[in-house]
């Protein structure tokens, strides 16, 4: 029996970056010689066990066969005289296919080391056209490794994959859950543009796919295709740090524009309606969050509103604030806008430029706040409670702006 640490630990230590989790592999043990040294089984589909003091996994070296379509399509052979070097030869890419040993010297019978000074993504061997998820892995690493491309012969394979329809049978758990962690890294363009690449984005996300090659008004959009443009929104939001639901919005937010009629290009008069129904069918689609559906609903519908925030009426103001439920949920609220600001960000010569529109919203709210709702509500008949309390926000912010000039 020998244990050997795995997979990301390994390379995320080779290229000097943080180590939280470390996976081992075991050669040469059997499943009750782990439970007889007090390891405890957690793997339903392979042999995994935690430690049973550090708590870290450890799996039994295994093969895997194709026995059918998906990622769950597999039998799995773990036995005392699977080598290191056999499941080693299982695993996605080569930068996580390196194993330490207990003395710390390196196992890499795949050139892991050399991908990782060439900055490459390249698959271990042809078991990686088995999996279709790993399609979705090369681009979430994309996203966060962000100076790596992907090998020639990868890129290939993966167009294979989607050609022979192998990435239609992923689930919309599993396609969302790396969606969404593509989404968090350093430049989640980067994810989309290796899906594209591929002709998987076509197939997962066909409404973010259909947004390139779209044109919009140079006047308003220096980068002019709409594809471009949302790339830019989701990283200027990956930059700012932003959470999980406002990059989900920020990548949904023009959907319609990909829905416009090609003979009304550049201009996309009615996208924000279309948006709301492309972003609710995504969403089904892939079973997204209430919350992360929610808020990008929101910014679909009113991220122009928000641009034009300055010129609404104090009426329309309300109106707007109400939508989006700021009065009861400040903390969506602000989501909401930081989603809207990404928006306005992610054009060309637009980052450092003055956007009031968020500012002015927060001070619109607080002075609608500022009413005695509870006053207004008891002065007014029972049938008439909400339009009178309406009608004490929108004074509330009239006198405010006219105070404000």
């Amino acid at each position: 029996m020998k244990t050997y640490i795995v997979g990301g630990a390994v390379r995320d230590r080779l290229l000097g970056l943080p180590v939280t989790d470390r996976d081992h592999v075991v050669v040469g043990a059997t499943p009750e010689e782990m439970l007889a040294l007090g390891y405890q089984p957690v793997g339903r589909d392979f042999p995994v066990f935690l430690h049973p003091e550090t708590h870290e996994e450890y799996a039994l070296a295994r093969t895997e066969r194709k026995s059918g379509s998906g990622y769950r399509g597999f039998n799995v052979h773990a036995a005392p005289g699977v080598t290191l070097d056999e499941d080693l030869r299982r695993r996605d890419l080569t930068i996580n296919a390196i194993a330490e040993d207990e003395s710390g010297m390196l196992v890499d019978p795949w050139g892991g080391q050399r991908d990782l000074t060439e900055k490459v993504f390249r698959h271990v061997s042809e078991a990686f056209a088995e999996d279709p998820v790993r399609i979705l892995r090369v681009a979430r690493f994309a996203a966060r490794f962000t100076e790596f491309t992907v090998a020639p012969e990868t890129a290939r394979l993966m167009r294979q994959m989607v050609g022979s329809g192998e990435i239609d049978a992923l689930v919309p758990e599993r396609v969302w859950q790396e969606i969404a962690r593509g989404l968090m890294e350093a430049r989640p363009s980067r994810m989309i543009q290796v899906l594209r690449d591929c002709g998987a984005l076509a197939r997962l996300l066909p409404e973010i796919d259909r947004l390139f090659g779209v044109p919009q008004p140079p006047r308003y959009h220096p980068e002019i295709d709409t594809g471009v443009h949302v790339m830019l929104v989701i990283d200027w939001a990956a930059r700012q740090g932003m959470s999980l639901p406002v990059r989900f919005a920020a990548l949904t937010h023009d959907l319609g524009k990909g829905a416009t009629p090609a003979e009304r290009w550049p201009t996309h008069h009615g996208h924000e309606a279309r948006s709301v129904e492309l972003v609710r069918t995504l969403s089904a689609r892939l079973r997204v969050p209430i919350e992360c559906r929610d808020l990008a609903v929101a910014v679909a519908r009113d991220h122009g509103n928000v641009h034009r925030a300055l010129e609404l009426r104090s009426g329309t103001l309300i109106e707007l604030l109400e939508r989006v439920d700021a009065f009861r949920r400040p903390d969506r609220f602000e989501a909401f806008l930081q989603a809207c600001e990404c928006d306005f960000r992610g054009r060309p010569g637009y980052e450092d430029q003055a956007f009031p529109a968020p500012g002015y919203l927060r001070r619109a709210l607080q002075a609608a706040q500022s009413i005695d709702a509870a006053g207004v509500a008891r002065r007014a008949a029972p049938a008439r409670i909400r339009e009178a309390i309406f009608q004490a926000r929108v004074e509330a912010v009239a006198v405010w702006r006219e105070r404000a000039g």
